[in-house]
């Protein structure tokens, strides 16, 4: 049986390691990329209601963790959820109430009377793009 050099295993060790390297810093680019695209479509797909100021926009994050392995976006809005899947006659999937409701809305001042609101899917999409792309160059 032929004999290997300690050369030998220390260039095989050395090339294993920058291998390693390398295949760390492609997935760090690849989370980086997807999470900067799954961001910037759900900015620039969320609606900007006149009585918010683009709060819903805002209160999108972008948290990298585990040395940059790992991305987490997240929506602060409370409200996000509503927005992404309607509510009351108009909530995805027949869900939501089916009777009209009033409230009294302290930024317009004023009682109003609704029956839902339609669907403005803005992080669903976002995802779904950010899902391809990483598949893609994954």
């Amino acid at each position: 049986m032929a004999r290997v050099s300690g050369r030998w295993v220390r260039q095989m060790r050395r090339a294993t390691e920058e291998f390693r390297n390398n295949v760390i810093e492609e997935a760090k680019r690849i989370v980086t990329d997807t999470a900067e695209l799954i961001y910037s479509n759900a900015v620039l797909n969320a609606p900007t209601a006149m009585i918010d100021g683009g709060n819903l926009k805002n209160s999108i994050e972008i948290d990298y963790r585990d040395g940059g392995l790992t991305a987490v976006i997240s929506v602060g809005a409370d409200y996000a959820i509503y927005v992404e899947y309607g509510t009351g006659i108009y909530a995805e999937d027949g869900g939501g109430r089916q009777t009209p409701w009033v409230y009294y809305d302290t930024k317009l001042n004023q009682w109003v009377m609704t029956r839902g609101m339609r669907a403005q899917p803005f992080w669903n999409p976002s995802i779904e793009e950010g899902m391809r792309y990483f598949a893609s160059q994954m």
